[in-house]
């Protein structure tokens, strides 16, 4: 449509493309309920008022709210491929995701990235890309490829491609690390975004001086506080491991409403199923007493002005088309939802209308690992008698880890599991270049009895982790996960129970979110048929590799103290 047309249906000089009669519109730029008609021309709203067209819907008094926009996630935590992905959350009211596609990157590089932004295409949400700036995210994970400023620099060229990902590496900013600071160079203008758990005092001013504008990691009031002080904009993360919307909820204020947003960080399918997506996050922060209007703010407005999206995040004049319709603002209940002036959804059915311009994108097997034998699971003692080791303890719903010593005997030699400890073992296998390399280490938390667990997806580099009682049923998990070319399995006295194939890049599956869902069900039911107590056991197991946050942590490289941000010895004695 030219200009001068959307001009003249703007000054009511034409009919619209569309009316939304009678609507209830959430200003979320004055933080205000207006009546009124919204209307459309082409992919564009072109006024609010009084209009007429040539197709008219009266929403009977429905909230007509901008797009949802989620300011941080990782779509391949969601197990779904991107197309999957976008049909479930749109009909959640979301329009856009800025995506960090860390996970995939770790395995495939730059191949990964551009994956991610060729299968968003034709999809019914805007998909946009922070570069992901940490591959690996630290030296003690061997990932799949090792990404620097010049591999990051033609990706910004990528009209999608709006910024830096988390910069997870921040004591190699405090230090000024000549390769972190190359990375954060290359951004020039464009949000660079944090990631700096517990970072305090000066060298939290030496993270923000280097150009990083937000963090998605506070746990505590006192945390976002100091950072909010400091010019960050905080990410209020409610995802599936990692739930902080409670704790931070009593700082957004009235004066500092336009400093946050909320995100959902990692979020898998099963929680988008039950919960919902932003549309949940806005109904827990309305329960938790923050102003509808404000709730939705940060959801739409905030995010878009922080990542430069200039076309979306209100409903105004010249904004894109993306509108959100609500039953109830409290209740935050979606009955419909446009994108670019065209129905996606509508009460809770996806309206796919590009199935047939999407292509099949094929990626290569990303499983490639060393030829494995059950003794490769066996942890040697130093000595006969009893040893004194290091253990992860897991926390239910953290991404952060405690530590622990405990004493444990020799047996012929070698450490084992005790299950009546709740003490399982752990170990990360290399599965990018086939080094051979095997971290191993225990874990507490788990609960499991028997058997073991296993999975392809663990953050960030995505090598091979698996939890157990016994040696080989760790090594029968490990080998089902190659043949399935990555996922997720349990397995008990030498039986596969249940497994979960997510051949795209070992992360993602191919299935559609129900498929998958019925899947995942099994493999939880198979889980706790071994004692597993954690809620999402999985996912728990999926964060034991992350060394850059926790107190304890393991990678194919052995154990990392994260605190020290050096690999320790498993026998403390």
């Amino acid at each position: 449509m030219d200009l001068k047309t959307r001009v003249d249906i703007a000054a009511g000089r034409q009919p619209a493309d569309l009316v939304l009669k009678n609507g209830r519109i959430v200003n979320v730029l004055s933080c205000e309920i207006l009546d009124g008609d919204v209307a459309i021309a082409g992919d564009r709203i072109v006024g609010i008022g009084s209009y007429e067209g040539r197709n008219t819907v009266d929403v009977e008094g429905q909230y007509i709210c901008p797009g949802f926009i989620d300011g941080h996630i990782h779509i391949e935590s969601s197990l779904l491929s991107v197309p999957e992905f976008a049909k479930l959350v749109a009909i959640h009211g979301t329009a856009a995701v800025v995506a960090d596609p860390h996970e995939i990157a770790n395995v495939l590089g730059t191949e990964g990235i551009r994956y991610i932004l060729s299968s968003s295409k034709h999809c019914p949400i805007y998909v946009y890309i922070m570069a992901s700036s940490c591959v690996p995210a630290s030296r003690f994970e061997s990932s799949g490829a090792d990404l620097g400023a010049i591999d990051i620099l033609p990706l910004l060229s990528d009209r999608w491609v709006i910024g830096v990902a988390e910069i997870m590496d921040y004591p190699g900013v405090i230090t000024a690390d000549p390769d972190c600071l190359d990375k954060l160079t290359v951004a020039g203008e464009l949000p660079v975004d944090g990631h700096a758990p517990g970072l305090s005092g000066h060298d939290l001013c030496a993270y923000i001086a280097a150009g990083i504008g937000s963090d998605h990691e506070c746990t505590t009031i006192e945390e976002a506080r100091e950072k909010l002080r400091l010019g960050m904009h905080i990410m209020i993360r409610e995802g599936g491991q990692a739930r902080n919307l409670d704790a931070l909820l009593p700082l957004v204020r009235e004066e500092t409403l336009d400093r946050f947003m909320f995100v959902t960080d990692d979020i898998d399918v099963e929680d988008l199923l039950d919960r919902g997506h932003m549309d949940y996050l806005v109904r827990r922060a309305v329960a938790g007493g923050l102003n509808p209007v404000h709730a939705i703010r940060l959801v739409t407005h905030n995010p878009a002005c922080y990542f430069g999206l200039k076309e979306l995040g209100a409903v105004a004049p010249g904004k894109l088309a993306c509108l959100t319709l609500l039953e109830d603002l409290k209740e935050c209940r979606v009955t419909r939802v446009y994108q670019a002036g065209r129905v996606v959804a509508e009460e809770g059915i996806s309206i796919d209308r590009e199935v047939g311009r999407r292509k099949r994108h094929i990626l290569r097997s990303s499983i490639n690992v060393h030829w494995l034998e059950p003794e490769h699971f066996a942890i040697k003692a130093p000595h006969d008698g009893e040893c004194e080791v290091h253990v992860i303890e897991v926390i239910e719903g953290r991404l952060d880890t405690q530590r622990a010593l405990e004493r444990m005997p020799v047996k012929d030699g070698q450490l084992h599991a005790d299950p009546r400890r709740d003490l399982c073992k752990i170990t990360v296998i290399e599965r990018h270049q086939a080094s051979g390399n095997i971290g191993l280490g225990f874990v507490r938390g788990f609960g499991l009895s028997a058997g073991a667990i296993a999975s392809s997806v663990c953050h960030d580099s995505h090598n091979l982790v698996v939890a157990g009682t016994n040696d080989h049923d760790m090594y029968t998990a490990a080998v089902q996960l190659v043949k399935l070319r990555g996922g997720f399995c349990v397995v008990k006295e030498g039986q596969v129970l249940a497994e979960v194939p997510l051949p795209i890049a070992g992360l993602m599956s191919e299935a559609d979110a129900y498929t998958l869902s019925e899947q995942l069900q099994v493999l939880h039911e198979a889980a706790q048929s071994l004692d597993a107590k954690l809620r999402r056991p999985f996912m728990a197991l999926s964060f034991l590799n992350l060394s850059v946050i926790g107190a304890l942590k393991i990678t194919d490289q052995g154990l990392v103290d994260v605190e020290k941000f050096e690999l320790i010895d498993l026998i403390a004695s």
